[in-house]
């Protein structure tokens, strides 16, 4: 779980995990230098599970996230952002659909939550039992609060990618890696609760989808390259830069037409 300046969020998100009719055996709150409250709340659990684990500033989610992956110990890893929840039963149903479809990664839908706590939808529109490669080189369905993977994955794909240019995408960024491993076993109900507020969003430092997207792209491709995977993976993941960037070319000629006339 990593956090930053979230304390009016964190007691919530704690205790939605402590509450999981699947037992967690510890939950760790990777800090990045928060000046707010947060490790009072954190600490006032008194609950041997819940550990703190502070570092420096980094502004960059994936460097917390990825000291919380080397201080873990546990056979199944689970991701939560500080300012989401799940609902009790998430752990238990991501686990009976990785079983029953002998993947090694699952996810589920999210229910977003607007500012005011209103009900806003559900966050992805996938409906398939699966989420493969393929799918994800297309556009990334897989919510990050959602993802649980086994440990066995960890030394295949490097961690998150702690590059400044994919702080908005990061967790895209690996998706892609594990699914050359294995495919995401999709649950298609919320079991997140996804809080959707722009303000303190990350993701809302870089608004630009097609530049994430070629960003995640060219740091699989060159993943691949560095860790010897297949080739074939980084020749389709090309071809999906292609098409993105005729799709771009085909946009702004189209804005330029439409403003000629007028």
């Amino acid at each position: 779980m990593p956090t930053w300046n979230r304390a009016s969020y964190l007691g919530a998100a704690i205790t939605s995990v402590l509450e999981q009719t699947y037992p967690v055996h510890e939950i760790l709150v990777c800090d990045d230098e928060s000046t707010d409250d947060s490790e009072a709340v954190v600490r006032s659990f008194n609950d041997p599970r819940v550990t703190w684990l502070p570092g420096p500033r980094a502004g960059r989610p994936a460097v917390p996230r990825n000291r919380g992956l080397a201080a873990s110990k546990g056979e199944w890893i689970a991701f939560l952002d500080s300012d989401d929840q799940w609902v009790a039963e998430k752990l238990e149903r991501q686990l009976e659909s990785l079983h029953r479809l002998n993947c090694s990664a699952a996810c589920s839908n999210a229910l977003r939550i607007s500012p005011s706590g209103q009900q806003a939808g559900q966050v992805v529109s996938w409906t398939k039992t699966r989420i493969a490669f393929n799918d994800l080189l297309k556009t990334n369905q897989v919510v990050c609060s959602s993802v649980l993977i086994h440990r066995s994955l960890l030394a295949h794909v490097s961690g998150f990618p702690e590059q400044q240019h994919l702080t908005a995408c990061e967790d895209y960024a690996l998706w892609l890696r594990v699914s050359t491993q294995t495919d995401f076993a999709f649950v298609p109900h919320a079991l997140v609760l996804y809080n959707d507020d722009p303000e303190v969003s990350v993701r809302n430092s870089n608004p630009d989808a097609a530049a994430i997207k070629r960003d995640v792209l060219n740091d699989f491709i060159s993943w691949v390259t560095a860790s010897r995977q297949p080739e074939e993976f980084a020749r389709r993941a090309q071809g999906a830069l292609s098409l993105s960037s005729v799709a771009r070319v085909r946009a702004r000629v189209k804005r330029a037409l439409a403003g000629w006339a007028k």
